[in-house]
């Protein structure tokens, strides 16, 4: 004897009502077999469409079995009952539940795209489902440009897309007028004599009359099951006589793609129909990127400038100290630091040049005039050192180091102040009461370290030291690292020859390569601090978006059912309302990324001092920060969504 199709067994399904529950279904059994003809008929209220709903595995029964085709539903996993609804069901509501947005061809096409069928041959199939069904010139027709009748015709050639071996039709001709019904009927029968199994869920007589095979309800119970004898002359399937339809395809390996494609789609579509909600979504995200992207390219302007600053003071520099550390007060008594270390330090390779170091506060003289200013003793290498030029007259040479010459380079400020309009080359002045002349005076040059009304006398240390300080030692040794060499041995190096020099440490290091290190790590976590707070904007807008797709997803509940009755998996809805959140944020990323970029060029044009530097590594981090947060703030949305009821989604309007 043939296996029977369908298999229920003592089946009850029971709902939860106030403080109790409500039993629709009481102990149903039947077993309908391949090729059957089955009206289910009954008045309303009597559980005939409970019992189609778990036939059709869009329900379960609380208790009893299901068995399809020898497996029992109730050890299904909810993707394998998605795949019974899309392989081997086909669903034929009276209210045609087709989706709206979608034409009559791509509303047949949907159960194929989560079967995993290329678009070419499921675009032929559908053309040529609706072209037997009479639609052939209404393929491109949105369900709200077709008839009743004509609606129902595509609702069936979706039921025969995947081959629908057992046709489910709940109350097919409910909402069609007699004509139309008749013909619904009509196709009905013509599948089920080409071997398609059909199960009528009515409760009209005369469309239960077109069934071979009447199964009447009553109460939630069996109250009869005959073969229909009005039907005898049109051949009774028995059992093993029905033929078996097989799904028309095989499934592709680009399945999933075409899964992702049609929900990145459908994303698309119900963005651009809810186009004034999907702005406002955005603007969260939008403002948030803003504030990050802006909050970074402000720090990282303000560093690149401090950096250029100390650059331009002397590139890969080296400068020693005496004492432990910077504010060492035993500092003043470690007198080590001798010109015999300047010359040993000259001489090493990784040494481009060498300058020493002895400076007082003075008082500047010339006729009436006085000033307090810096006296600094330097070697004639201090100015490659630091890269200083001369607007007029020279730099002082090594000769006149080592001359103890009365000379000095004055810088711009100190010709200025002393000299007005005059020319300062040759003319004299007196460095507390020392006659120095003056041979040059330096370019004006910008320094964030150096006061820009400071007045700077550069004179030959051996002059500072022996006529006008009055020491045998000098206060600091700058060392200008060799091209090729990196900061980092020349540092060592120095290290290793001055310990051996003293016998012990008693100097410390400091270079531009480690005060550059010490700004870019201040003002990186200057940044991530403020960007922490810019941050908070993000998040809000995530907030909002999760709002947003709550919404969307109680606004398409219906549109989930008609999915799911059709064979979507959970994880195809909930692919499609993730794509849509993160569509969302990361077009608001690129969106903010953009504003950024103009507003920020608009800034800097109307306010030099501040600066802009965008990187390609914080513009990525913004995108992909907005990208990960319509995944955080959309995946509950969207799971919320998956785990729907089909039924309860269906019923909802």
């Amino acid at each position: 004897m043939t296996q029977p199709l369908i298999e229920l067994n003592g089946v009850r399904r029971s709902y939860a009502q106030g403080g109790g529950e409500l039993e629709v279904l009481h102990g149903i059994s039947l077993k309908i077999y391949p090729g059957e003809m089955v009206a289910i008929i009954g008045p309303s209220g009597s559980g005939k469409s409970t019992l189609m709903n778990i036939i059709g595995c869009l329900d379960t029964p609380s208790a009893g079995s299901y068995r399809v085709n020898g497996t029992d539903t109730a050890k299904l996993e909810p993707d394998a009952l998605a795949t019974l609804r899309r392989d081997f069901f086909g669903f034929i509501f009276q209210r045609y539940h087709l989706l709206g947005h979608l034409s009559a061809q791509e509303n047949v096409e949907v159960p194929a795209i989560y079967a995993g069928v290329k678009p070419r041959k499921r675009a032929l199939r559908s053309a040529e489902l609706l072209a037997k069904l009479g639609l052939h010139e209404r393929l491109g027709y949105k369900p709200s440009q077709l008839s009743g009748g004509q609606q129902q015709r595509v609702s069936i050639a979706r039921a025969l897309m995947n081959g629908g071996q057992i046709i489910l039709a709940d109350e097919p001709t409910g909402a069609l007028d007699t004509k139309s019904g008749a013909e619904v009927m009509k196709i009905l029968s013509e599948l089920n004599e080409q071997g398609h199994t059909i199960i009528l869920v009515t409760h009209d007589p005369k469309i239960a009359a077109c069934a071979k095979r009447i199964i009447a309800i009553e109460d939630g119970a069996i109250k009869s099951d005959a073969l229909n004898d009005k039907r005898m002359d049109a051949g009774v399937q028995k059992a093993g006589s029905g033929s078996v339809i097989k799904n028309v395809w095989a499934q592709s390996w680009g399945a999933f793609y075409d899964r992702f494609k049609e929900a990145f789609i459908m994303a698309w579509r119900a963005m651009v129909a809810n186009r004034m909600r999907t702005l406002l979504t955005m603007l969260g995200i939008i403002i948030g990127i803003m504030a990050v992207v802006s909050v970074v390219a402000l720090a990282r302007g303000a560093s690149e400038q401090i950096m250029a600053n100390i650059s331009s003071l002397g590139t890969n520099t080296i400068t020693i100290y005496p004492g432990e550390r910077m504010g060492d007060v035993r500092s003043g008594r470690v007198r080590t630091l001798t010109p015999r270390d300047l010359n040993a330090l000259a001489g090493q390779p990784f040494a481009d040049s060498a300058s020493a170091a002895v400076q007082s506060s003075v008082l500047l003289r010339r006729g009436n005039l006085e000033y307090n200013a810096t006296a600094q003793g330097v070697s004639a290498d201090m100015f490659r050192v630091y890269g200083y030029e001369v607007s007029a007259g020279r730099l002082f040479t090594s000769g006149d180091v080592e001359q103890n010459r009365q000379i000095c380079v004055i810088d711009h400020n100190t010709a200025q102040n002393l000299f007005a309009h005059q020319d300062p080359i040759g003319q004299a002045i007196l460095v507390n009461a020392v006659p120095l002349a003056v041979v040059g005076v330096l370019e004006e040059k910008d320094s964030p370290f150096v006061r820009p009304d400071s007045l700077n006398v550069y004179l030959p240390y051996t002059a500072a030291m022996t006529r006008l300080i009055k020491q045998d030692y000098l206060s600091s040794i700058v060392v200008r690292v060799a091209s090729g060499f990196s900061t980092a041995v020349a540092e060592r190096a120095i290290v290793r020859l001055l310990t051996a020099r003293h016998g012990r440490q008693d100097f410390f290091i400091q270079s531009s390569d480690t005060i550059m290190k010490s700004i870019s790590s201040a003002t990186l976590t200057f940044t991530l601090l403020i960007s922490a707070i810019a941050v908070i904007s993000l998040v809000v807008g995530g907030i909002g978006v999760m709002n947003i797709m709550l919404v969307s997803v109680t606004e398409r509940t219906r549109e989930i059912g008609i999915r799911m009755a059709v064979g979507a998996r959970q994880s195809d809805i909930l692919a499609q309302f993730l794509i849509e959140a993160v569509m969302v944020c990361l077009i608001g990323g690129f969106a903010g990324v953009l504003l950024t970029f103009i507003v920020g060029n608009i800034v800097q044009s109307l306010s030099s001092s501040i600066v802009l530097s965008f990187s390609l590594a914080s513009v990525l981090a913004a995108v992909i920060t907005s990208s990960a947060i319509g995944i955080v703030f959309g995946f509950m949305p969207a799971r919320s969504a998956s785990r729907l009821n089909p039924i309860e989604a269906l019923a909802r309007e």
